[in-house]
């Protein structure tokens, strides 16, 4: 992996990414058997802050391990995932892993890798419910830092449709209940008020 050309284009400063953090980070996980690839990405997005909030780094070197992270951190926002780690495979089977066995459908999967030819972008993209494919050659700093903070928007959205639905779901649960526990007064009234009505029309 060329390192200098992964930071070759240096991402400009902005407001949002100077704002103080004021929560708890985005949880990001980088799943990489490489170090310096662990190293490289914390440098390149050590300044990022989205919506008041920066970033809490989790990594992971092997499927197992990213596989008990995930387990650990149901709120991981991001997955940055190689591919080719302790098997050819390994990151395919993270993704599969945190899709079907941990039923994990929020975590944005960014899938990298230096080896494009062990895992062809279209055949994975179709099998593999992964959101974005990126080969490590092509990845700046710039591109890096848009891919996170597009996946951080994407992330955002989802628990925000979640929260809402289980929000109705709660509020409906909530009148369900009422009206199951004031049936019977609700039946003698409505009851009484038809008796009402038929006796006026005698």
């Amino acid at each position: 992996m060329d390192n200098n050309f992964i930071f070759a284009d240096e991402h400009d400063s902005d407001d949002e990414t100077r704002d103080q953090t004021t929560e708890a980070g985005w949880k990001i996980l980088i799943v990489d058997d490489e170090r310096e690839v662990h190293a490289v990405t914390r440098l390149a997005l050590m300044d990022l802050v989205f919506e008041g909030r920066g970033l809490n780094f989790l990594s992971a070197y092997s499927r197992q391990e990213a596989q008990q992270m995930v387990d650990e951190n149901p709120d991981i926002a991001i997955v940055l995932l190689d591919v080719v780690m302790d098997t050819d495979d390994a990151g395919l089977q993270v993704a599969r892993y945190i899709r079907e066995t941990a039923g994990n459908r929020t975590s944005r999967i960014v899938l990298r890798t230096g080896q494009p030819g062990q895992a062809p972008e279209r055949s994975v993209v179709i099998n593999y419910d992964i959101n974005d494919y990126k080969a490590k050659t092509e990845l700046t700093a710039q591109k890096l830092f848009t891919c996170v903070m597009s996946s951080l928007r994407s992330y955002r959205d989802i628990i925000r449709v979640a929260d809402q639905r289980d929000a109705l779901e709660h509020e409906l649960s909530f009148y369900q209940n009422w009206l199951l526990e004031h049936q019977p007064q609700l039946r003698q009234q409505i009851a009484a008020a038809y008796q009402r009505l038929t006796d006026n029309n005698d």
